[in-house]
C-alpha cells in the first residue's frame, strides 16, 4: 500500500471518519466514513466515495440521487485520524433528507430545533 494510506490512523474496522466540507462556504455538510478503497477511489477519481457501514460496501455519493461531490482537497488532522474533504456539492443537496446539510439539527433550550428547509423531497429523489 501507498505511504499515505498507512499514514492514516484507521480505527479496528479499517475505517476513518470523513467530513466533507463546502470548499467556498466552509459550511460542514455531512460526515460519513472511509476505508482504504473508497479514500483511494476518492483520490483517483475526485468524486467522494464512502464505505457505507449499513450496506457494508462502497458508497459513490450521488450514484442514486445524481447529487455527487466534487473533491476540491482532501486534508487530514493532526492525530491522522479523520479526513476533511473540501468539495463542491452538485445539485446543492448532500442529505438524503433532501436538505443542503446532514447538520440540520441544533440544540435550542434542550430541545432539537430543525434550522434548515427540505429542498427536495426525498420520495422525489430516491425513486
Amino acid at each position: 500500500m501507498s505511504d499515505w494510506l498507512d499514514s492514516l490512523q484507521w480505527n479496528t474496522d479499517g475505517l476513518v471518519p470523513a467530513i466533507a466540507q463546502d470548499a467556498e462556504t466552509g459550511d460542514v455538510l455531512m460526515m460519513a466514513w472511509m476505508n482504504r478503497e473508497a479514500l483511494t477511489l476518492t483520490r483517483e477519481t475526485g468524486q467522494a466515495v464512502y464505505w457505507s457501514r449499513s450496506r457494508q460496501k462502497l458508497w459513490f455519493k450521488g450514484e442514486q440521487s445524481g447529487h455527487t461531490q466534487e473533491v476540491a482537497e482532501i486534508r487530514i488532522d493532526c492525530d491522522a485520524d479523520v479526513l476533511l474533504l473540501r468539495i463542491r456539492q452538485k445539485g446543492g443537496i448532500s442529505c438524503h433528507t433532501g436538505r443542503r446539510r446532514c447538520f440540520f439539527r441544533v440544540l435550542d433550550n434542550d430541545e432539537w430545533r430543525i434550522d434548515e428547509e427540505i429542498i427536495k423531497n426525498p420520495e422525489e429523489i430516491y425513486e
